[in-house]
């Protein structure tokens, strides 16, 4: 007999309370016991400590799905401009740094987490990126000398634009994570860094409507939209 393929088959509590807890502590800037004390006030008693087990379980197989459909909607239009930087992250009081790309609407391509920002971990950023995505027609930069040169060896030099403000874009994007890592009192380890770094980027591309660019019932639609896709994932 074939075996299912239910990933919840050994949880006692519903899909639709899982992926209600995965989505209150990804998405909003909650910590553990903030979601235990919150779904507690709509009866549901669960431990913080599930709230984490469910997180690391679910988390990267929801996010997984996500960057599926994503991508394969996206390999269908041309990626015209990217946004690439990076960011300091404090793990154990040693500085590691989150190197992450958007594109030229705002949505996070990737995630990607080293203990240096020289050329070999630019160019293994961006390489992965490109695997994924494709090759775009322009590449928005800092001044951080690693990105050149990483470019240069692909052969792609021509690519990268760099001035002042260019990309303040990215630099705002920074901010959701940056709420989430107050929230979580910093990371411990660069493995949990990556995964909640790459699980974060898809949700927060799932349910950001640029509401600011939209009339109300254009945004009511989508976000109703949104929602109805998350809760039949993995279904």
């Amino acid at each position: 007999m074939a075996k299912s393929s239910n990933p919840f088959r050994y949880f006692d509590s519903s899909p639709e309370v899982i992926r209600l807890v995965v989505l209150m502590y990804v998405r909003y800037p909650l910590s553990l016991r903030n979601v235990e004390d919150l779904l507690f006030e709509r009866g549901i008693d669960i431990c913080h400590e599930t709230v984490r087990l469910w997180w690391n379980r679910f988390g990267p197989m929801f996010a997984g799905e996500i960057r599926r459909k994503r991508v394969q909607h996206m390999r269908a239009y041309t990626h015209w401009k990217w946004h690439l930087d990076e960011i300091y992250v404090k793990i154990n009081g040693e500085m590691r740094y989150l190197w992450r790309a958007i594109d030229h609407e705002g949505e996070v391509l990737e995630s990607f987490v080293t203990k240096t920002r020289d050329k070999e971990a630019a160019l293994k950023f961006i390489k992965k990126a490109m695997k994924r995505h494709g090759r775009p027609r322009a590449i928005v930069t800092d001044g951080l000398k690693s990105y050149g040169a990483a470019l240069k060896k692909i052969g792609a030099a021509d690519l990268q634009q760099t001035g002042r403000w260019l990309n303040n874009k990215i630099e705002n994007s920074h901010l959701p994570f940056r709420r989430r890592e107050r929230a979580m009192s910093r990371f411990r380890r660069m493995k949990t860094l990556q995964k909640f770094s790459s699980v974060h980027a898809q949700v927060h591309n799932h349910f950001n409507q640029e509401r600011h660019l939209v009339s109300r019932e254009i945004y009511k639609q989508r976000r109703s939209a949104a929602l109805a896709e998350w809760q039949i994932i993995m279904a």
